[in-house]
C-alpha cells in the first residue's frame, strides 16, 4: 500500500469507525494482503489498526474521484473531520505524476496540496506549508506563479519545487507514518473491504 493510490491515515481509532466515516457498504473482512490488493481495483479496504493508526487505502473508489478538484476534495475532508477528527490524506501516481496531501485537525482542513503534472496544474492549496514540505522544497508553488515570459532555467526551477512519489512518502513518514514502512509482523488481523457510497 502506498505507490499509485490514495489513502488516509487515522489516528487513534478503530477500523470499524473509518468503515462507518467512509459509508462502506457490502463489508467483507480481509487481510492486509488480500484487502489491500482488492482495493487497488475497486473498493476501499480500511485496515486493522496497525502502531495506533489506521489506514483506508484505496486506488479507485477512495474520495469524490482521482482528479482531486479542491472543492469536491476538500468538501469531503472537511465531511469526514466532522466524524473522525484527526486524519491524513495522501495520494500518488507516478504515472501521470498526479500527487496530493491534506491534513485535518479537530475537523478541520488545516494543510491541502495537490499537483497535477499532466496539466501542470495546482488545483488544490490550502494552508501554510509544514516543516517537511520547506524542508523537501514542495508544496509552495502554484501555477499562477507563472509567466510565459520565463526563461528554461526558470521553468527548470518551477517543475523542481513539484513533489513526486517518494517526497509524498517523506511528508507521510514526517506526519506519523508511512505505510511503505510497516514490518510484516505488525499486519495482523483483519481489516473490512467494502464500496463506498454510489459504488456498487
Amino acid at each position: 500500500m502506498g505507490y499509485k493510490t490514495s489513502w488516509l491515515a487515522v489516528p487513534g481509532t478503530s477500523d470499524g469507525v473509518v468503515a462507518d466515516a467512509l459509508g462502506l457498504t457490502g463489508r467483507v473482512a480481509m487481510d492486509w494482503e488480500s484487502g489491500t490488493e482488492t482495493a487497488y481495483r475497486r473498493g476501499v479496504f480500511v485496515a486493522s489498526p496497525v502502531d495506533g493508526w489506521t489506514f483506508a487505502h484505496g486506488r479507485v473508489h477512495l474520495g469524490p474521484g482521482n482528479d482531486n478538484d479542491s472543492p469536491a476534495v476538500l468538501d469531503w475532508l472537511g465531511s469526514l473531520g466532522r466524524q473522525l477528527g484527526d486524519f491524513q490524506y495522501f495520494c500518488t501516481d507516478r504515472i501521470g505524476e498526479h500527487h496530493a496531501w491534506a491534513r485535518v485537525e479537530a475537523g478541520r482542513v488545516v494543510r491541502a496540496y495537490c499537483y497535477d503534472g499532466m496539466t501542470g496544474d495546482v488545483p488544490m492549496r490550502l494552508g501554510e506549508p509544514t516543516g517537511i514540505e520547506l524542508r523537501l522544497g514542495v508544496g509552495q508553488r502554484g501555477l499562477e506563479e507563472c509567466r510565459k515570459d520565463w526563461s528554461e532555467a526558470q521553468w527548470d526551477d518551477w517543475h523542481a519545487a513539484m513533489p513526486n512519489e517518494q517526497k509524498v512518502m517523506a511528508i507521510a513518514r514526517d506526519w506519523g507514518i508511512c505505510p511503505l514502512e510497516i514490518p510484516d509482523e505488525e499486519v495482523v488481523g483483519k481489516g473490512i473491504h467494502g464500496c463506498p457510497p454510489g459504488v456498487d
